[in-house]
């Protein structure tokens, strides 16, 4: 199939009850296995190329690696550019086949934010393309810690700032390696009551699965960011290979097995939320 945008995957999601995973791509294997998973299960995913796979992979790369992946798949991909910090990193997306970007102006003030997420918004909704925004800071474990979401500040927010679907910070938190994140329901339903556009959690490897069914299946966050959990499992299973195959020196032949690995943990974790 074609790529679709953000907001038809994520209001597919909301109208039917069920999340879509946010996969942190880091280059080919991980992207394979991911476009796999979503074959195997009929299950949409987004593709994202955060900071670090940008830096490793130029924007026009990615964007023609993605397209090209979601073109040999029977279900939606979304292509979508992650944590963009200026208007050139998401217009370079948006110019590079990417469907969808995200402006992370989570560090700004509320004002500055809106003015430069609508500016953007205005540009990619000329080419049917979705912007994600973030308000409220999402921090990281053992790093800064996160700011919660204002509430007030969300539905202004989502208001003025012709936004697609917006991240927000409830309890969730960037770059944990296990299920300890409590996450605000209240704050959720709260904020949700007041706005129209679908809800999205970053750092989602950190909730507990219990609560990843919960969001995915009562409330209108549509979008869990997955990332850490995954790169576990590859990591793993990568020293596994290395340690069972210590005189193989091609790392097509080191990297390859784990496609697999990463196929299977991926199809666990989009079944978990997805289409019931």
């Amino acid at each position: 199939m074609t790529a679709v945008n953000l907001k038809k995957i994520l209001n597919d999601a909301n109208k039917n009850n069920y999340a879509v995973a946010g996969l942190v791509v880091l280059g080919w294997d991980d992207a394979l296995a991911f476009t796999q998973a979503a074959d195997e299960t009929g299950i949409p995913i987004i593709l994202q190329a955060g900071p670090s796979c940008r830096a490793h992979t130029p924007i026009p790369i990615l964007g023609k690696m993605f397209r090209y992946l979601a073109s040999q798949t029977k279900t939606n991909i979304c292509c979508h550019v992650d944590h963009g910090y200026t208007l050139d990193e998401c217009y370079e997306g948006i110019d590079s086949g990417f469907t969808s970007v995200m402006f992370d102006g989570s560090k700004l003030t509320l004002k500055e934010n809106i003015k430069i997420s609508k500016k953007i918004a205005s540009r990619a909704h000329k080419y049917n393309i979705s912007i994600e925004g973030e308000i409220g800071f999402v921090g990281y474990d053992n790093g800064k810690i996160s700011e919660g979401t204002n509430i007030e500040d969300a539905v202004t927010f989502a208001n003025k700032s012709n936004i697609d679907a917006m991240a927000i910070s409830v309890g969730n938190t960037h770059l944990q390696t296990s299920k300890k994140a409590s996450i605000d329901f209240n704050k959720i339903n709260l904020i949700e009551a007041k706005t129209k556009i679908p809800l999205v959690l970053h750092g989602s490897s950190g909730i507990p699965v219990e609560q990843r069914k919960k969001l995915a299946r009562k409330t209108k966050v549509a979008k869990l960011n997955i990332g850490t959990e995954i790169r576990m499992t590859f990591g793993e299973a990568l020293r596994k290979n290395l340690k069972n195959n210590p005189k193989t020196y091609d790392r097509l032949q080191l990297l390859k097995p784990k496609i697999k690995d990463l196929t299977k943990v991926t199809k666990k974790i989009i079944k978990q939320i997805g289409p019931n």
